[in-house]
């Protein structure tokens, strides 16, 4: 099963980025090509016949498998990046973070009206950074069709603030 795979991958860092944080580290994945060529046929397999036109990856963890899904199925794959990042047309949008605020953009010409849309990044906490996505799917025109995660931190109630937007939220691993 690839849950109990990757929780034997995925590495602890205590007290990351702040004291009384245990981080999730999934670099580790990438350290092993089998698993991460495992995850990545495990993605191909659970979204190949849900009807998506595009996926988008959240900066930059979201890129790491998000794109090579993109490419598996055939799929244009839509950068999500922190405000400053993009040079063409784009828009924006700002979200809370526990010790702050934060900027993402999408350039205008990526996402089309009735694209079906899947948001992938590396880990749910608190949904902050997906929900900001989903808003800019629909902000361009396009449905959020789900979001995917390596990683999902349940006491957190992420899935919580995504389900106005899809209730089809994967996560790969769950704490």
């Amino acid at each position: 099963m690839i849950e109990e795979k990757l929780k034997k991958v995925i590495r602890d860092v205590p007290d990351f980025p702040k004291p009384g944080i245990m981080f999730k580290d999934i670099s580790t994945i990438m350290l092993d090509p089998k698993i991460s060529k495992e995850v990545l046929d495990h993605l191909v397999n659970i979204y190949k016949d849900q009807g998506l036109t595009k996926i988008a990856g959240i900066e930059s963890r979201g890129f790491l498998f998000g794109y090579p899904l993109a490419i598996r199925l055939g799929l244009p794959f839509v950068l999500i990046r922190k405000k400053g990042k993009l040079p063409y047309k784009k828009i924006e949008h700002s979200y809370n973070l526990e010790y702050g605020s934060a900027t993402i953009e999408v350039h205008t010409d990526a996402i089309n009206q009735g694209d079906k849309v899947l948001i992938h990044d590396d880990l749910l906490a608190t949904g902050g950074s997906a929900s900001a996505a989903a808003f800019l799917v629909q902000k361009c025109g396009g449905t959020v069709a789900g979001f995917n995660f390596l990683v999902g931190l349940n006491f957190l109630n992420g899935d919580s603030n995504l389900q106005q937007f899809s209730h089809n939220i994967v996560k790969l691993v769950e704490y």
